[in-house]
């Protein structure tokens, strides 16, 4: 492939936009967009997780995508799998002489890529769960905080979670992230953010939205498919509040009160995650979310094309 850049990221807050744009991108640059989202890789969590199918489309056409919809809701999906299934689908995009567009809001699992981060399978570590047992939650989490900042969300939503993740931190501590060559990648960057009032405005008029879409629903079928409260909270923040109110923990306004706070600040924590790949090395160039459509995928374009 020619020029400096031989992929394009497309990242941003929840509610930015980012997949309507990938698409287009995708399109202009026979191109196939790559999804790096830890929760829409699960079948039959669509409205919860912001699976735009209809974002896909253009001119009539549907946009190849690809790590959505790989596993059944009830497995756990990891960064580890994440690297190895983006590794296969980029190979062969590469190979086929498609642009790869890996476009999502999970920070870590775009970094790990870019940066060719060797992951380590992390084996259970039996002494350290038996000693953390006996902490409270909000000592685990204290625990985990002194390894760094969180790089996701989903750490922190269960006890079960909150120790899992103690025990990676602790392991990579000894077992530090190594970079890999194995792929040669050299992506252009783009970032897409609003100011902080359209992106609170972005985010309630979504959520409100998806309520109004069946996600209660959604979230009543899984459980009714087996998939346990516990198991939905490790899903992220719509899935968790929407299991505690089918729980009768809380009734439906502190329900969507409570969710819609927390989406905001998500969204601020997704923010300060992309400022600390900026000061690790990672050229992010930003562009104004309140851009028309088209004038984001033009310059995108032009920015790739350069030779």
């Amino acid at each position: 492939m020619s020029g400096p850049y031989n992929m394009i990221v497309i990242l941003g807050h929840t509610a930015a936009g980012k997949t309507a744009v990938a698409a287009r991108v995708a399109n202009r640059l026979r191109g196939e967009v790559i999804s790096a989202d830890s929760r829409q890789v699960y079948r039959g969590m669509d409205i919860g997780t912001g699976k735009d199918y209809d974002d896909y489309m253009v001119d009539g056409s549907r946009v190849p995508v690809h790590l959505i919809d790989i596993v059944d809701a009830g497995v756990e999906y990891n960064l580890f799998r994440f690297q190895q299934d983006f590794s296969q689908v980029c190979t062969s995009l590469m190979r086929s002489s498609r642009r790869p567009v890996l476009c999502g809001g999970s920070g870590l699992y775009i970094e790990s890529v870019i940066k060719n981060y060797r992951l380590l399978m992390v084996p259970p570590n039996v002494v350290l769960r038996a000693e953390l047992e006996g902490k409270t939650d909000e000592q685990l989490g204290l625990i985990l905080k002194q390894y760094g900042p969180l790089h996701n969300i989903t750490d922190t939503v269960s006890r079960k979670r909150l120790i899992r993740a103690i025990e990676i931190a602790e392991y990579q501590s000894r077992e530090p992230l190594e970079s890999s060559p194995t792929l040669s990648l050299k992506p252009l960057v783009v970032g897409i953010a609003f100011d902080r009032e359209n992106r609170r405005r972005r985010i309630t008029e979504r959520l409100t939205a998806r309520l109004e879409a069946g996600m209660i629903d959604e979230v009543r079928h899984l459980l009714e498919s087996g998939v346990d409260h516990d198991k939905l909270r490790y899903y992220g923040l719509e899935y968790k509040y929407i299991s505690m109110y089918l729980e009768g923990a809380l009734n439906y306004e502190e329900m969507v009160a409570r969710l819609n706070t927390a989406i905001h600040r998500f969204a601020k924590r997704q923010m300060t995650y992309f400022r600390g790949m900026e000061r690790r090395g990672i050229e992010i160039r930003w562009l104004r979310g309140a851009l028309p459509p088209e004038e984001k995928v033009s310059r995108i374009v032009s920015w790739f094309s350069i030779i």
